[in-house]
């Protein structure tokens, strides 16, 4: 692979009621925005530390808003309609998705998701809750976004699955924990506002 692959992080605007609803119950839906503004932000350092070239994939809000937020030299695309995976879909490769939902995540998870790519076509980064954190292509992958159980707790094993079935090797990285519900939080109380 010659290019690096860039890193596509999926982010949400932090509207009251529209972001990391799961969290809304213990947190009201002011809370609940204010741990996924986090998130996105901490993540979007992690990217950066990195070094690899990144985008951020944005929908709820106009480009100029997450600019204002994030800041002017974050490149944004915008993900589309469609269900997740028909937003993921429309990454090309070589890179790397992810969300911003993973507080434990560092610039060496990153890292070592790029150097696997170098030696394999796909690379995932295992969820505790049975999901995945992060997945990396260097070609096209289209048999994984349809028709995929997105959200529970057997996506990884479907995942996994039909690469199986399509022949295409793939490495796992180190498993990281998830913050989407609220005894999730008990991890992470810097989060909390």
């Amino acid at each position: 692979m010659s290019l690096p692959p860039t890193i596509a992080l999926f982010a949400k605007y932090p509207h009251a009621g529209k972001a990391k609803t799961r969290l809304a119950p213990a947190l009201g839906d002011a809370g609940a925005a204010e741990v996924h503004r986090r998130l996105v932000e901490r993540t979007l350092a992690t990217v950066r530390e990195s070094g690899l070239p990144f985008a951020v994939h944005f929908t709820g809000a106009a480009a100029e808003d997450f600019a204002a937020w994030l800041g002017a030299d974050v490149p944004l695309v915008e993900q589309g309609e469609g269900d997740l995976g028909a937003r993921l879909a429309r990454v090309e490769a070589p890179a790397i998705l992810l969300g911003a939902d993973v507080p434990g995540l560092t610039a060496e998870h990153l890292l070592a998701a790029a150097e696997a790519l170098r030696e394999v076509p796909v690379v995932i980064g295992p969820a505790s809750d049975g999901g995945y954190y992060l997945i990396g292509f260097t070609r096209e992958i289209s048999f994984l976004w349809g028709e995929m159980p997105w959200g529970t707790e057997r996506v990884l094993k479907a995942t996994e699955g039909r690469l199986g079935e399509q022949g295409v090797p793939y490495r796992l990285l180190s498993e990281l924990d998830d913050c989407d519900r609220p005894e999730d939080l008990a991890n992470w109380p810097e989060l909390v506002p």
